[in-house]
């Protein structure tokens, strides 16, 4: 029989190269079936093709004592905080209004309209509620905030491979609405009034050379095995790994903050390799109601930084700028504002990065808000 290892460390290494392999026909898979999606699927078929329940399997424990930590204080530990001067308080108040947004929107229409068939059958009485926060950790933090949240809400697996297919489906046709709006960008202006529209200080996006990879990576495992044996609590360990990270990238000259990106991207597929082995493909749907409440929720945030963005009299790019650091990620909110302005790149890789640093404690804010202004009353 095949042991759960073995499917993780296949799956990693197929969907790792499958990623990098230039073919035409494999690259189209990729802009539909993202890495973390199929990686995700891939346990999850060998198990239902062999019939094993790999779901009670110890590599859980495993990936969630080791794993999971390595992935957090990896990405945290890309983000310089020195980079966020350049591009000015307004596009990140921007950038915030669309986070907060995101993070409180569903509670606030839950709380609203608790008495539709939406609210309280689909989120409530089957549970659907659970999805919500890996919502606002992909949507804000991206793949490592969704499985941090994931954990933190308990949200069982059927539920969890439907909100990766209907999110997959979304910042799709997202980005290429997002793509479409910043190329409008002067109507908009001209719209709303806006009057500020200059060019925000240059970004040098260095690759600087750092501390070897092989040092770099003994640091990162070192701090995640100090904090199994120092702390308990899954929580509290998230949050000081954050700030650990974030002190590594900030505080020593020399650390070599690509590396950590990278090797947190690659973490995240092999998180997600592990948690398909718990998926169980005979349970699985499509839920429509659910699928509309997460659309109202997307439009509502473009809308609401619109506002903020004429409150502010600022340039209407950066939202599309900001909702694609939020929603799409490092990969795609340069390619939106690529459509726009080059020399503003930078500018979204740094506010995709903050993003990733952040989606975690969106995402608790959101648990916190569900649990105790909806869920209980």
């Amino acid at each position: 029989m095949l042991t759960p290892w073995f499917i993780s460390g296949f799956t990693v290494i197929a969907v790792y190269f499958l990623d990098r392999w230039e073919n035409r026909h494999i690259k189209s898979l990729f802009d539909w079936v993202p890495a973390i999606l199929l990686a995700y699927i891939i346990p999850a078929i060998i198990s239902y093709v062999f019939n094993v329940d790999y779901s009670q399997a110890e590599i859980h424990n495993f990936s969630r004592d080791y794993f999971i930590p390595l992935a957090i204080i990896a990405v945290m530990s890309s983000l310089s905080l020195g980079q966020l001067k350049s591009i000015g308080y307004k596009p990140i108040l921007v950038f915030l209004a669309g986070s907060f947004f995101i993070a409180v929107f569903p509670v606030v229409l839950m709380m609203l309209f608790s008495d539709t068939e939406v609210i309280s059958k689909t989120l409530l009485t089957e549970s659907y509620w659970m999805g919500i926060p890996p919502i606002v950790g992909s949507w804000i933090g991206g793949s490592t905030s969704q499985l941090v949240l994931k954990e933190l809400v308990e949200c069982p697996e059927n539920i969890f491979l439907m909100v990766l297919v209907m999110d997959n489906i979304l910042v799709n046709i997202w980005t290429i609405l997002m793509f479409q709006s910043i190329k409008r960008t002067n109507t908009l202006n001209r719209w709303f009034k806006v009057t500020d529209v200059a060019l925000p200080e240059d970004i040098r996006i260095e690759n600087k050379r750092g501390w070897n990879p092989w040092l770099t990576s003994f640091t990162l495992f070192g701090i995640v095995l100090l904090s199994n044996y120092l702390i308990e609590s899954f929580v509290l360990k998230v949050v000081l790994l954050s700030f650990a990270g974030l002190a590594f990238s900030n505080f020593i000259p020399k650390w070599n903050s690509g590396f950590a990106l990278k090797a947190g991207s690659i973490l995240i597929i092999v998180v997600m390799a592990v948690l398909g082995l718990k998926l169980q493909i005979a349970t699985l749907g499509f839920n429509i109601p659910f699928l509309g409440f997460l659309s109202i929720w997307l439009v509502g945030h473009f809308i609401f930084m619109v506002l903020v963005a004429k409150l502010l009299n600022v340039n209407m790019a950066w939202v599309p700028i900001a909702s694609m650091a939020n929603v799409g990620g490092i990969a795609t909110a340069p390619a939106v504002t690529a459509a726009y302005n080059l020399k503003w790149m930078p500018h979204a890789i740094v506010l995709a990065i903050l993003s990733m640093a952040t989606g975690t404690f969106w995402g608790m804010l959101t648990i916190w808000l569900l649990k105790n202004l909806v869920i209980l009353q």
